[in-house]
């Protein structure tokens, strides 16, 4: 009998599907069908893509409120979350279905009269894609859609919490006339099957969201056979705030970029450093607004906050919060949560904190939860030396209304991803990605298709 698991909704704790576990075999039976796949869809015209890739974007457009519930179900995040989820998923889509008619070559000058020099692109081959939970369709449709396009097939093995997503975004690409030999998900652990990628001559690329020190393996696993491998891999993002920063703005920017699905994002900030002419003031704002923000059941009406997504996760915020308090700082909302030990229900209210110091684990660890720090400084590069000061380059977010300021911010922030006033910049036509142990190459934008495409060079000779 084959082995299973359930798939839970962490705001109740309800078995809301069960799914077969795959076994070793049949990943590698699926792993030699999209070999089989990729030969045929590498010599589809980049119009016939492009055509199918856009009824894929009609379909999941035709059933956003579906997948939006079954986002919420899984994951835990607020209704109105999903449904810009779906947008933003489905944005890449069709981003990706005009890109594929626009991967140029070029001839460039020979250095002889008797040649002539072409320069072409060509897809990588099979890829294999491993993605996270929190975002289980914008992750999947941002790594596939550009893979399509460039004409690669692709497997993927979604994150165990959020497979349904995966499943039915699957579904819905046969629709629209996507071969199934050419995508296909798999569902198991993400080490044995992660194991099973890498170690596979067929597969030629490893796209992969999720930690660092997996990222790091799953690297280190590719280069038996040199792939091809794009990483997206943890963040501990700043916010840096100016004393001459619009204050309402810098909070209601932090808002919508701390508590977004509870904080359990990449690119959330976790790190306030706020000038201490206005960090009083900014503080006081903030928690104002932040302890109105609804914490619940996502399908209910009007909830902001939902659900972490197990106990490991609230753990590890209630560990942070206890550390910074007994090394000092302030708690000024929050600092507790609701648990259901029963139903394995886990939620944390939304949380603040002031006086906050690196001594602190939650200034030096991503946190992935509804808690924020704000710590003061006097001198910017003071900030921004704090900033820069751990291995994580994902992204950052500064609030000023000097120019020069934040030129000079944009400059010495080592980060993939900036924010200037801004606290939600990701967009499917600007290429995404971290610098440093935060990842390698970047996804979405013109960026994201070249990480699918080879470069071939052919000389031509005696022409005369």
């Amino acid at each position: 009998m084959a082995e299973t698991f359930d798939i839970k909704n962490p705001a109740t704790g309800d078995v809301i599907d069960t799914l077969e576990i795959n076994t070793k075999d049949e990943v590698l039976a699926a792993i030699e069908d999209c070999q089989e796949g990729f030969k045929a869809w590498r010599e589809t015209d980049a119009h016939y893509r492009s055509g199918v890739i856009k009824e894929w974007f009609r379909l999941i457009n035709e059933h956003k409120d579906e997948l939006a519930e079954i986002i919420t179900k899984e994951s835990g995040k607020p209704l109105a979350e999903a449904l810009g989820e779906v947008a933003y998923a489905n944005a890449y889509i069709e981003w990706y279905a005009e890109e594929a008619k626009r991967i140029y070559g070029r001839t460039i000058p020979a250095n002889s009269p008797n040649k002539n020099i072409i320069i072409k692109k060509q897809p990588v081959g099979l890829v294999a894609g491993i993605t996270p939970w929190n975002f289980p369709a914008a992750m999947l449709t941002r790594k596939v859609a550009p893979a399509l396009a460039a004409g690669c097939s692709f497997i993927i093995k979604p994150a165990a919490e959020t497979p349904l997503t995966t499943m039915r975004l699957v579904e819905l690409a046969y629709q629209a006339g996507v071969p199934e030999n050419v995508f296909k998900a798999v569902n198991g652990s993400g080490s044995d099957i992660g194991k099973i990628f890498t170690d596979s001559p067929l597969v030629r690329k490893i796209t992969f969201t999720g930690s660092t020190p997996v990222g790091k393996s799953l690297i280190e696993n590719s280069a038996n056979t040199v792939k091809h491998v794009s990483m997206e891999l943890g963040g501990h993002a700043p916010i840096i705030i100016c004393g001459d920063a619009d204050i309402d703005i810098a909070v209601d920017q932090t808002i919508a970029s701390k508590f977004r699905n509870a904080g359990q994002t990449c690119i959330c900030a976790n790190r306030l450093f706020v000038h201490e002419s206005i960090a009083d003031e900014y503080a006081e704002k903030l928690s104002a607004k932040v302890a109105q923000l609804k914490v619940g059941n996502g399908l209910d009406e009007n909830v902001q906050v939902g659900p972490l997504i197990n106990k490991k996760a609230y753990d590890k915020v209630s560990e942070q919060a206890n550390n910074a308090k007994e090394l000092g700082a302030d708690i000024v909302c929050g600092g507790d949560g609701i648990v259901d030990a029963d139903k394995e229900t886990y939620f944390y209210n939304p949380t603040v904190i002031k006086n906050a110091n690196q001594e602190m684990k939650i200034m030096n660890e991503e946190t992935f939860g509804p808690l924020i720090p704000i710590q003061s400084f006097s001198e910017i590069d003071d900030a921004i030396e704090l900033a820069n000061g751990l291995p994580y380059g994902l992204a950052a977010y500064y609030f000023t209304n000097d120019y020069k300021t934040g030129l000079y911010l944009s400059d010495q922030l080592d980060f993939g991803v900036i924010g200037w006033n801004d606290g939600a910049p990701s967009a499917a036509h600007a290429p995404f990605g971290g610098l440093k142990e935060s990842g390698l190459g970047k996804e979405g934008g013109i960026e994201g298709i070249e990480a699918y495409l080879d470069t071939k060079y052919l000389s031509i000779g005696n022409l005369i």
